[in-house]
């Protein structure tokens, strides 16, 4: 793997020995609200931020037992990814919804923010590279549907391809006159590396509210900038009564309307983010209407009252 991005040491012959705490903030300041397991106060690797074509991606190198993500944790963030993650070094067993596999050198997977997930490392090193995707962004092609939690092996043609985006794009600047078009390759790419041919949402017996709100969300996911989007769609989808529904999404102490809003918010926002990289000229009206918003009163104060900013505020604030 030491060809994937050789002119970028991401493989290193000696790693430093680092306090966990320090460790464990540099890697939530990327990767949102994670909890490491074991080494007591020390750590052998680095949790270190890689902004390349307009992109974030993570470098995490540890040699902690496991580290874990838990819904009050995933609560605690604004932002949404999908990490497509290359094992670079060591093993790493990834456990996400009803999988568990084991990542090898060079082996890829897809993991979903919004959901609970565990790394393990069983004390041994191990060396990754994280791409954060916009989640919203990439569910919000129509039929967009993910096999999140599945690992494609070294060998996959599929791998080699995105090695290959993955190294171009971190050689790329966000400046560069063609870094546009390559993030959307990468986007596109990973759709299809990861394709979900299966539809999750023919499911036989949606018998539990945990089965019927994992179906709803990823109707949520598909449906998201519909105007039809709403509980009273969604039972109907599900096949029980708006009433049903809105008791399975209280078991989460939210509505259905909020998790609709707050990913539609989600969804604005990394529009709104990219407007300055991708040189849009995409206005905020505009994009809250692409999002799903018919009165953009609401739309505003509901975006300051999730970000404490002001979506016009917030284009003010990144870099021209």
């Amino acid at each position: 793997m030491a060809e994937l991005i050789s002119n970028h040491s991401l493989i290193q012959r000696g790693w430093g020995d680092r306090k966990l705490d320090d460790w464990v903030s540099d890697l939530r300041s990327i990767c949102g609200h994670f909890d490491p397991v074991g080494n007591g106060g020390r750590v052998r690797g680095t949790a270190r931020r890689i902004d390349a074509c307009g992109m974030t991606f993570a470098q995490v190198a540890n040699d902690l037992d496991r580290v874990v993500r838990t819904l009050d944790g995933i609560r605690l963030d604004h932002h949404e990814n999908l990490f497509l993650i290359v094992q670079m070094e060591g093993r790493c067993g990834v456990a996400q919804g009803d999988r568990e596999v084991f990542l090898e050198t060079g082996d890829c997977i897809l993991l979903d923010s919004t959901q609970p997930l565990a790394l393990h490392f069983f004390g041994h090193f191990s060396n990754h590279l994280s791409l954060h995707l916009p989640r919203q962004h990439m569910y919000s092609g129509r039929g967009a549907a993910f096999d999140v939690g599945r690992k494609l092996s070294f060998a996959d043609p599929m791998v080699a391809m995105l090695r290959a985006l993955i190294e171009k794009t971190i050689e790329t600047p966000a400046a560069s006159p063609g870094a546009q078009h390559l993030r959307e390759l990468i986007l596109s790419a990973t759709r299809q590396a990861f394709f979900a041919e299966d539809d999750a949402t023919s499911l036989p017996y949606l018998d539990t509210s945990k089965k019927r709100l994992q179906v709803a969300e990823l109707l949520i996911d598909r449906h998201l900038t519909e105007p039809y989007l709403g509980g009273k769609w969604l039972a109907g989808q599900l096949g029980v009564s708006p009433r049903t529904l809105q008791e399975d999404f209280q078991g989460r102490g939210t509505t259905c309307t909020t998790v609709i809003r707050n990913r539609r918010l989600r969804l604005a926002r990394e529009k709104i983010e990219q407007i300055h990289t991708d040189r849009s000229a995409q206005t905020i009206s505009e994009i809250a209407y692409d999002c799903g918003f018919n009165d953009i009163s609401y739309f505003n104060r509901s975006f300051k009252e999730m970000f404490a900013c002001a979506p016009g505020d917030m284009l003010k604030l990144r870099p021209a």
